[in-house]
């Protein structure tokens, strides 16, 4: 049977690549973005999409339960990649910016990974991949929020996996290096 993944971030970047690579290879892929423009490219490229903006819980909900209806209710991986860098002097970033970096960074990918791991504790197994960055384990200047943000990314997948262990879903951790 052909193997499914979600993919969140698919508009450029590691996402598109990763969805156009895994697709290649067989997988059904489920390549999901923010924006309905960005969702009606990847279907033209060939890749199933669902509009998936994870600072929406109703569209996270909405997202998955039409992708599970596509899939007869199994999913075998979960590839939390969307995010972006908000930069700047720490005491130049409002509160606001902060919120709005976690919500997309980690909040967002937390909620959609607590909906998923249901699905794989139901069904048994599962794989969850998280994009993370070298700034969740190093910090470096005037990229206080996206630093923060991904060290809690780091903190909650180590949690996670542990919490997980002998069960047969996965955690995994891609750490980008910028250099």
């Amino acid at each position: 049977m052909q193997k499914s993944i979600l993919i969140t971030g698919c508009s450029s970047g590691i996402g598109l690549c990763a969805a156009k690579m895994l697709q290649a290879r067989g997988y059904r892929v489920f390549a999901t973005a923010r924006k309905s423009q960005d969702v009606t490219s990847l279907r033209e490229q060939g890749l199933e999409s669902e509009v998936l903006d994870l600072n929406d819980s109703n569209s996270i909900q909405s997202a998955l339960q039409e992708i599970l209806l596509k899939t007869g209710g199994r999913l075998d991986a979960l590839f939390n990649n969307a995010g972006y860098t908000q930069a700047g002097a720490i005491d130049d970033l409002s509160r606001d910016m902060l919120r709005a970096q976690l919500e997309t960074n980690v909040l967002g990918p937390m909620e959609l990974t607590n909906a998923v791991l249901a699905i794989m504790r139901e069904q048994g197994y599962g794989r969850i991949i998280q994009n993370s960055s070298i700034l969740g384990i190093i910090s470096m200047p005037f990229r206080g929020a996206y630093n923060m943000s991904k060290f809690a990314l780091e903190g909650w997948s180590n949690t996670l996996r542990q919490e997980l262990r002998g069960t047969a879903i996965y955690v995994s951790t891609i750490v980008q290096v910028l250099w």
